[in-house]
């Protein structure tokens, strides 16, 4: 598998492909079978994936979760090469930059996403999507992909995303994936590197909770079924809850009345000890997204 370090050896590639079957799938490394689905993915729908494997220092707010945010290049690549990535109709190339190629200039930028970065992760994490917009943003011109792909887990990030490239006129596709789940339903992330196996089969409950909303959202208030989840996880000592929204899956705008919305989504994140997850859950959807199929 060929592997780029720098922009111009990449854009040199890139150069010699043909600029209108490329995927690309960002990431910030500790592959798992999540990410993987990505990537295979992107070998479906194009001849050419390019994918990133680049810890983004402008999206963490938290220095020590920087600094733990677990990284392992050599097991990322024996994962990449097990996809077929020579394969001339599916190839996969890897791009593992350093900071100072993503980021020569250290300029910070602001964004205006409106409502979408206002709420939820954003409050939580204060400037965390101007950092995923920068980077997304420089991505998207180093590389000028078809296609680009981004999990469901991330809810969120995926609207930011499709808003960023709204702003900016940009002709690449964005492509939401399905979450995938480890065998307890813990929604897959590179943070659960870093769970014991007691807190794993913790963190299944949160899961669990979020399906017990789904259905007591057909017979509950909303107030009572937020309630509900919150006393739930109060039960589970190794469980802290941070935040648990019930919005709108179209502007993630919270709603006190289910008759608020045709489209509804519970989001929630949740500490495991020191590791902080996210997850949600579509509760009902009567009409397809504005954003797209999420």
């Amino acid at each position: 598998m060929l592997v780029f370090k720098t922009v111009r050896e990449l854009q040199q590639f890139l150069s010699t492909v043909a600029s209108n079957s490329i995927g690309f799938v960002p990431t910030m490394g500790a592959l798992h079978q999540g990410h993987l689905s990505l990537i295979e993915k992107s070998q479906q729908q194009n001849k050419l994936t390019v994918c990133s494997v680049f810890v983004n220092p402008t999206q963490f707010n938290n220095k020590e979760d920087l600094l733990n945010y677990p990284r392992n290049v050599l097991a990322d690549i024996h994962l990449l090469e097990n996809l077929d990535c020579d394969n001339e109709e599916k190839r996969i190339v890897l791009f593992l930059p350093s900071e100072n190629e993503i980021y020569p200039n250290k300029i910070e930028k602001s964004y205006d996403f409106g409502n979408l970065s206002l709420v939820m992760e954003a409050q939580h994490r204060p400037r965390h999507f101007d950092g995923v917009a920068m980077v997304i943003e420089r991505f998207f011109d180093i590389i000028q992909p078809t296609k680009a792909y981004f999990g469901e887990k991330d809810f969120q990030q995926l609207a930011v995303v499709r808003n960023l490239v709204k702003q900016l006129n940009l002709s690449v596709q964005i492509i939401g994936c399905p979450i995938v789940r480890e065998a307890n339903n813990l929604a897959m992330s590179s943070r659960n590197e870093r769970l014991t196996s007691d807190q794993k089969e913790q963190a299944a409950h949160i899961y669990k909770f979020l399906q017990i909303a789904k259905q007591q959202a057909k017979t509950l208030t909303v107030e009572q079924v937020k309630n509900n989840f919150v006393n739930s996880i109060k039960n589970i000592p190794a469980l802290q809850l941070e935040y648990l929204e019930i919005a709108n899956g179209n502007t993630l705008t919270s709603i006190e009345n289910w008759e608020d919305t045709t489209y509804c989504v519970a989001f929630v994140a949740v500490f495991v000890g020191n590791v902080r997850l996210i997850d949600n859950v579509t509760l009902f959807n009567f009409r397809k997204s504005i954003l797209g199929s999420i």
